[in-house]
């Protein structure tokens, strides 16, 4: 019997794409994209400018591609430049304010119907936050990164950092008490 390899070898591809194999590079961006989307698309509310921002993080992914030193997954590789250029993103189009007018002005904003709390509602919850609380939460809670790296890549404070996140989770929070979605109330408590 024959063994048939489901994965093809991803430094293989790597290799290749450095040398410019559009093949190469074409089965790497497919393979990676859905994710990379994604994690565009939970800085980026607009879809649209979310994937525009995957495909130039994608030409920066091959244009520094010999810079991958195989330290780590190539996946997470990819990530921090996702994670980067959709920031970069929000910095250029100043969509990011660290400060609490917006905070009175978007909550309660959210609506949702159903009783069950899915991953679509809670993007539609993260999306709610000010920008500069969602970008925050997202580089903390969801990417990893702590109060200094935070503020190094936005270019604030540590102390804001920690401030924008605390009021993030408290927003997060009492939008889900406001809808009845409370730790307590899904546990039965």
């Amino acid at each position: 019997m024959k063994i048939i390899s489901l994965y093809n070898n991803e430094n293989q591809w790597i290799k290749k794409s450095i040398k410019g194999d559009p093949q190469a590079q074409r089965l790497l961006y497919e393979r990676y994209a859905p994710k990379m989307l994604s994690v565009c698309r939970q800085y980026i509310k607009d879809l649209h400018f979310a994937e525009d921002v995957m495909i130039n993080g994608f030409i920066k992914v091959f244009q520094n591609l010999e810079g991958y030193k195989n330290l780590g997954s190539f996946e997470g590789w990819i990530r921090t430049i996702m994670v980067r250029e959709s920031i970069n993103h929000l910095r250029k189009k100043q969509f990011v304010v660290y400060d609490d007018e917006m905070f009175d002005a978007q909550l309660g904003e959210s609506n949702h119907g159903g009783g069950l709390l899915d991953v679509e509602y809670v993007q539609h919850l993260i999306d709610a936050l000010p920008e500069g609380y969602k970008t925050v939460f997202l580089l903390h809670a969801i990417e990893g990164y702590g109060h200094q790296e935070i503020a190094e890549m936005l270019e604030i404070s540590e102390g804001t950092s920690k401030s924008q996140l605390f009021k993030a989770r408290k927003m997060l929070q009492e939008n889900l008490t406001l809808k009845g979605m409370s730790p307590k109330s899904r546990s039965g408590k």
